[in-house]
């Protein structure tokens, strides 16, 4: 099957002439342009999509996927037989009940303001991967009580005694601005404590430092801590209740969906946000920031595609006589269209060819030579990812603008008329 004319008579075009190499020039411009433009879009979505599944890989390592609590009271009290009704749910694979407040962490080197988190240190790694992020100590120290040395209430230091302090564990931010460690004490206040005469008194108790957990995460490294279950139901005074519970799922991306599924099996007492909902804010704002990258990044594009405009528009005005030929031989304004609209398609297509692995090279060399100190970014390299449907997507966007690159040439030499390209000669 012969190929239509076109397809030869626009490649013949782009082919300089010794007379004139400029249309040449122009064309190899075009070209780079388009393939700087991909491959730039290549390498920054590459880049904030590796950057945002890190941080969801991170943010789903230390919160549950799902956490289930009640829409009317603020503690939940039959605990053991909803987690047992919601672990037999389909798509759950864990969960367990935990305990959410906020204290005051005091040393004799600082204060600062916390959230601690009460867990079951046998389910918890079940559920999240608090397990996993333990730097010092491990994760069920906070079932054995620890024997600290302590003055009594009159401060007396010659009369320490001995007492049994519960465990801890903190993050490892949080224990550098406390300028603590393991095997170190720290008093939590909370500020809901018993009621006298002259008002609500905080509540102080000495906890000891059984563990440190880093989960790459400043916000998070810097004002968590946990300790075990039933001592945060007694030291909050919450009985036989706790906050919520924290459901572990076979699909995160489809955390949604259960959620909704949980709701509609407990009844509308009982509420469940997913992660994606606990975390909008922090999602929404990578999405924005990959959004308009792209959006920016395009214009390379953009400007490439004005020196399609130039070659094609010089390619017109030299080719009159040609274009004339054409037409007196039967061409029809389609078919001349074609010729130059092909020529602007095949600069689109060769750029972007070239585009897409030069982009695909550019992560690779960042990914492997562009590295940093752990212990002050949290990452060795930068995380890089190209999803399939970004590269069609900056493919595509690539093609379509040097396509429509292509209209005004194109129609200007389907308007030209014969005549008038003879008129002179």
């Amino acid at each position: 099957m012969a190929l239509p004319y076109e397809i030869f008579v626009g490649l013949r075009y782009l082919r300089a002439r010794r007379r004139n190499r400029t249309i040449s020039l122009n064309t190899f411009v075009s070209v780079a342009g388009i393939t700087l433009g991909v491959a730039a879009l290549i390498g920054a979505v590459g880049i904030m999509t590796g950057f945002r599944e890190d941080l969801q890989s991170k943010l789903i390592g230390t919160t549950a996927h799902i956490i289930v609590q009640e829409r009317i009271k603020e503690h939940l009290t039959d605990y053991d037989r909803l987690t047992d009704k919601i672990r037999t749910l389909p798509d759950v694979v864990a969960a367990t009940p935990f305990v959410f407040h906020q204290v005051l962490l005091t040393t004799q080197s600082g204060v600062q303001g916390v959230i601690v988190r009460g867990i079951d240190p046998k389910r918890e790694a079940t559920v999240t991967e608090l397990a996993k992020n333990v730097t010092a100590g491990q994760l069920l120290d906070l079932l054995t009580p620890v024997n600290v040395r302590q003055a009594p209430s009159d401060d007396r230091q010659d009369r320490l005694r001995t007492i049994a302090a519960p465990g801890i564990i903190l993050g490892k931010e949080l224990a550098l601005k406390l300028k603590i460690g393991v095997g170190d004490t720290v008093n939590v206040v909370s500020p809901a404590g018993p009621i006298s005469a002259m008002g609500m008194v905080p509540k102080i108790r000495t906890f000891a430092v059984v563990g440190l957990f880093s989960s790459g995460m400043f916000s998070y490294d810097s004002s968590l801590a946990y300790i075990e279950l039933g001592e945060a139901q007694r030291f909050f005074n919450l009985g036989a209740s706790v906050t919520g519970i924290e459901v572990k799922v076979t699909d995160v991306f489809r955390a949604g969906e259960i959620a909704h599924r949980i709701e509609q099996d407990l009844g509308f007492s009982h509420g469940a946000r997913d992660w994606t909902q606990m975390n909008r804010n922090t999602l929404s704002a990578l999405k924005l920031q990959k959004t308009l990258m792209f959006l920016l990044l395009i214009l390379i594009t953009v400007v490439a595609s004005f020196n399609i405009v130039s070659t094609l528009t010089m390619l017109v005005k030299e080719k009159q006589k040609e274009i004339a030929i054409l037409k007196t031989m039967g061409a029809t304004k389609r078919s001349i269209r074609r010729i130059f609209m092909l020529n602007g398609l095949i600069i689109g297509f060769s750029g972007t060819a070239i585009g897409i692995p030069l982009g695909y090279a550019f992560l690779w060399l960042i990914q492997t030579y562009w590295t940093f100190d752990p212990t002050v970014y949290e990452i060795s390299t930068i995380p890089v990812h190209v999803l399939t449907e970004d590269v069609l997507l900056v493919a595509g966007s690539a093609i379509l603008i040097s396509f429509l690159a292509t209209v005004y040439p194109a129609n200007q030499a389907a308007k030209l008329e014969p005549v008038a390209a003879f008129r002179y000669d």
